[in-house]
């Protein structure tokens, strides 16, 4: 059965979910690649975190006037995020979207956090798509549309799956 989570996360807690739950998100999902973890961690993130939901993603959008139009958003490999994610996640974001695994490090950050890995399917970024609603703002442009950070609205998207949890139980062990 499929849990439904509101983004950002304010009273509800992600501590009862387990690996191999599945999930889906609505409300807002921030992406984040590596260059903007860097750039987070030295100048702050340009939007509140506090209870967000970070997608390690780089989506495919076209501008339109001055509106952007996604295109399709899929799962980029995670474990290029380990030497910034810890650090991130003490920022206060509650739910980690990507693929494939990430380290100890991230694993004891979720631990001491309170926070959750999930993995978007590889493959299904035209599924994806279809969930985000809106594209509320972007920022850090300057980095180039896949590594810039979009704030995405966000309905049932998913399915996403618990890998690793807030109680250091991951999948990939």
């Amino acid at each position: 059965m499929e849990k439904k989570i509101n983004v950002p996360i304010k009273n509800e807690s992600v501590a009862d979910l387990k690996i191999g739950d599945v999930i889906s998100l609505t409300g807002n999902i921030l992406t984040a690649r590596d260059q903007a973890h860097k750039r987070i961690l030295e100048e702050g993130a340009p939007l509140n975190i506090e209870g967000a939901a970070i997608f390690h993603a780089g989506p495919i959008i076209t501008k339109e006037g001055d509106d952007y139009k996604m295109v399709a958003i899929g799962p980029t490999t995670s474990m290029r995020m380990n030497p910034y994610q810890k650090e991130v996640i003490e920022m206060g974001p509650k739910i980690v979207i990507g693929k494939g695994g990430m380290d100890d490090t991230v694993r004891e950050a979720l631990i001491e956090n309170e926070a959750v890995y999930v993995v978007a399917t590889g493959g299904c970024a035209a599924l994806y798509v279809d969930a985000v609603e809106e594209i509320e703002s972007v920022d850090w442009l300057d980095l180039g549309m896949p590594e810039a950070i979009w704030n995405l609205k966000v309905k049932d998207f998913g399915p996403l799956i618990v890998a690793m949890d807030s109680k250091g139980n991951s999948l990939y062990d």
